[in-house]
């Protein structure tokens, strides 16, 4: 859209920190401000008006005050910024007879309104005029009119006088505009619009920059093409910041629509990290400048990203996600902690009419296992904010006989956690290559034998392919999927990996000349170790120079050292899929616990570290998938049936599950409580019962009954 303006208004900004190509970078406030209209039709300039402003830190830098040639006494006295935008609209106003003509402002690059005006205003609550949303980039104008002249990263003032006498045109008298600030760059911009107008091509001011007033949420595909220069990733947004905002930090830059994702970690929270996707490079690299600057008291660090990136967070495949995101302006609740059991008119109940869900029934989206089952989480639409804060209220509101948490959400957040739940396992496997082969047994390395080696000190950027050109010709013997990189409690990369060689003498030779290369700046070290060190820190342990510790659980959590695994059954697969797929070699983090037919020992129920990161963690979705082994000795006297117990506390242990079921004969080597993805117990836990008869009594009687200070959902599988 283009339009003519009867006025433009030279408006130029100065702060008490860094100016010039740094103007803004530095969160600094401002101080002062310049402006000066033209009249486009009669080629004259008006009044050169100046303002000082008063900033709430009153202290300068040197180079503010050398540059400028304002100090600390001057603005002390000034006005607050949001006085002195009044004074500039009141004099504008008188100048130009607004209603009548129209004015656009127009900068010298895009710092003074994109880095300073907007950040600012938002910053300390100022509602903007109108006229601060459209702006001319006199740099990008000079650029249109003469396309030979330097790129518009090194063009400005001085430069576009400099080329202006070069090529001989218009001889103007242009002041002294090249030391100074303020009144003198204003007057030579006047010139340089002056003469661009009168240039017997006469160039029009017609297509103003746009900053956008409001961001638009949306979906995005997984097939959409994100360009990589156009994305970035926050770090260190607090854990309840919205993707508004994360655009109100961003104010003055233009995110793309749908373009603010935030991250989650393992367990479904926030993580504090979010990618945002601008809809050009040169926004991102205005958004790079941001680094450090502020979100209340956290500093926000801005880190380059890439398409994909985004696309793994935000993107979606997903046509009923689609058709819920859909509806335009809507706010979306996240619920966490729903019964099983619940329906749509029990979440519409939930509400109540203070705060109608948009669409009824259709406004509400629950989150499903792939298998169907009901995660415990939906998202819900509301038409407006009232409604939204009206339902944030119910926080931990009891339904049924569970507190539901409820979180303002975003489009981004629905893609994720739907990709999570229903694109991998909650425990899943990373394909295997794809070669006519056949399934071979799980490999178990002898005791103590070591064929591992670990690095230690890795950037937390690198990548298994990093690894890979790390190790060199040492990758040759690296077994298949033996790379394991290893998390910390926050779900990030800790900066150690462990790596399954195929021989301990290859993994001596690995650590004696590898150790201490260099991996993108960093020196890692590398050292020789057995699979059951590497076991105990992927379970949560640590391994430092004092020795080995195990992880925080207790004995009883785990399973008999003296229980011998019964050989494991013949795999069923079709023998059309026995040519393409090998399964998976993973060491499990915990040796599994015996008794139940429905997991035969060769079952993998740990997590692949080198694989996904499900969100949230929880008991195997592949139920009654294996088939039961041959009956034999070892599980002859297990017949019976299975029950998923969920909502337990962290610190549930076997006697107290055994306490619960008091009464229905269960075997302490009957119960089995998973693990999380860092290997320490979860909240679930599955429990076999000596017969379906007495399995089906205990879901009955003891189903949402209270173990502890939880209430426990029973379910039969």
């Amino acid at each position: 859209m283009t339009a003519t303006f009867d006025y433009l208004v030279i408006f130029f900004t100065t702060t008490s920190g860094a100016n010039g190509d740094k103007l803004g970078s530095d969160e600094k406030e401002l101080i002062h401000l310049v402006w000066q209209t033209v009249d486009l039709a009669n080629k004259k300039t008006g009044k050169i008006h100046e303002i000082l402003v008063k900033p709430e830190n009153l202290e300068l830098t040197d180079e503010c005050k050398e540059e400028s040639g304002i100090g600390e006494e001057s603005v002390s006295t000034a006005q607050p910024l949001e006085h002195a935008l009044n004074q500039v609209n009141q004099h504008l106003c008188n100048e130009v007879n607004i209603g009548v003509k129209t004015f656009c402002l127009c900068t010298d690059g895009q710092l003074h309104i994109r880095q300073v005006i907007h950040p600012e205003a938002s910053n300390k609550n100022i509602l903007l005029p109108e006229y601060f949303y459209s702006f001319f980039d006199l740099r990008k104008e000079f650029k249109k009119k003469f396309p030979t002249s330097p790129d518009l990263k090194d063009l400005n003032i001085q430069s576009s006088l400099k080329y202006w006498f070069e090529v001989g045109l218009e001889d103007v008298t242009w002041e002294s505009a090249f030391e100074a600030l303020g009144f003198e760059i204003v007057q030579t911009m006047a010139n340089v619009v002056l003469a661009l107008i009168s240039d017997p091509k006469n160039h029009k001011f017609s297509d103003p920059e746009r900053v956008n007033q409001k961001f638009e949420t949306g979906t995005c595909s997984k097939m959409e093409r994100v360009d990589d220069n156009t994305v970035i990733r926050a770090r260190g947004l607090p854990w309840q910041s919205s993707d508004q905002d994360i655009a109100r930090f961003f104010r003055g830059l233009n995110i793309a629509k749908g373009g603010a994702a935030l991250c989650l970690n393992a367990q479904g929270r926030r993580n504090g990290e979010a990618l945002v996707r601008f809809v050009n490079e040169e926004h991102r690299d205005l958004a790079l400048q941001r680094h450090k600057h502020h979100m209340g008291s956290r500093y926000i660090e801005v880190y380059k990203a890439t398409g994909e990136d985004f696309l793994k967070i935000a993107g979606g495949t997903s046509n009923e996600v689609a058709q819920f995101l859909s509806r335009e302006s809507q706010i979306i609740i996240r619920m966490r902690g729903l019964p099983f059991t619940a329906t749509a008119e029990d979440v519409l109940l939930f509400f109540g009419p203070n705060c109608p869900v948009t669409g009824g029934k259709e406004g509400i989206l629950f989150v499903k296992y792939p298998d169907g089952r009901p995660t415990g989480d939906a998202f819900v639409l509301f038409a407006c904010e009232e409604y939204a804060l009206n339902a944030l209220r119910k926080h931990k509101d009891i339904l049924g006989k569970r507190y539901i948490e409820l979180f303002k959400s975003t489009a981004a957040e629905v893609q994720q956690v739907l990709n999570r739940y229903t694109s991998a396992p909650l425990i899943p496997i990373a394909p295997a290559p794809i070669i006519p082969v056949l399934p071979q047994p799980p490999f178990v390395p002898p005791p103590g034998l070591r064929d591992c080696v670990r690095l230690r000190g890795l950037p937390y950027i690198a990548s298994i392919e990093d690894i890979l050109e790390f190790l060199g010709e040492f990758t040759a013997d690296i077994r298949p999927h033996g790379i394991h990189m290893v998390l910390n409690q926050q779900g990030r990369p800790s900066g150690d990996s462990f790596i399954q060689m195929k021989s301990p003498e290859r993994a001596f030779l690995a650590a004696q000349k590898c150790h201490k290369k260099t991996m993108k700046d960093r020196y890692v070290e590398v050292f020789q170790c057995s699979a059951e060190e590497m076991n105990i820190v992927l379970m949560g342990g640590t391994l430092n120079r004092n020795g080995l510790s195990p992880p925080p659980c207790k004995l009883r959590r785990l399973s008999p050292p003296a229980y011998a695994f019964p050989a494991p059954p013949p795999a069923v697969i079709p023998a059309e899929a026995a040519t393409l797929y090998q399964p998976q070699v993973v060491l499990s983090p915990r040796a599994l616990q015996p008794s139940t037919p429905f997991y035969p020992p060769s079952t993998q129920l740990f997590l692949n570290y080198t694989a996904y990161y499900p969100s949230p963690p929880g008991s195997p979705t592949s139920l009654n998938f294996f088939p039961p082994p041959a009956a034999g000795p070892a599980v002859a006297a297990q017949p019976g049936a299975m029950v998923r117990m969920q909502g337990l506390a962290y610190n549930t242990g076997v006697k107290e599950i055994l306490n619960f079921f008091q009464g229905y004969q269960i075997r302490p080597e009957s119960v089995m409580i998973a693990n999380n993805l860092y290997g320490q117990p979860s909240t679930d836990a599955l429990v076999t019962f000596p017969s379906l008869q007495s399995a089906k009594q205990a879901v009955q009687d003891r189903n949402h009954c209270h173990l502890g200070s939880h209430f426990v959902d029973l379910q039969l599988l």
